[in-house]
């Protein structure tokens, strides 16, 4: 019986362990991937945004938990072309940004740079 359970432990251990190495290493590419993009500026519009929250439980050594949440921005722009893309932005950015808000969307891969606006 204590075979299986070593087993099975170190099982879920090496699974979950290629999944963080799997992630940081997608993530370091994807990184890579922006520093070899061009930098671009284009006229876009600002076509959607959303908010995603996510919850975080924590426990202290006494037992007591606590919750924190955080929220990552994202703000979907459509280029002349009529291609949209969703690029990730800071808090502060979003709340500048409104749907509708025409300008120049400044990129590089899928690295948000900037957003000016034009009257």
């Amino acid at each position: 019986m204590p075979t299986i359970f070593f087993g099975m432990f170190f099982l879920i251990f090496f699974l979950i362990l290629g999944m963080i190495i799997f992630t940081i290493i997608k993530g370091i590419g994807q990184w890579n991937k922006n520093n070899h993009s061009p930098r671009l500026t284009v006229p876009a519009t600002v076509v959607a945004k959303r908010g995603d929250v996510s919850h975080h439980h924590h426990q202290d050594a006494g037992g007591v938990g606590h919750t924190s949440s955080t929220t990552t921005y994202y703000v979907t722009f459509q280029v002349a072309s009529g291609d949209r893309m969703e690029l990730c932005v800071g808090g502060t950015e979003y709340g500048m940004l409104a749907e509708g808000d025409c300008g120049d969307l400044t990129f590089q891969g899928t690295r948000y740079l900037g957003f000016e606006r034009r009257s």
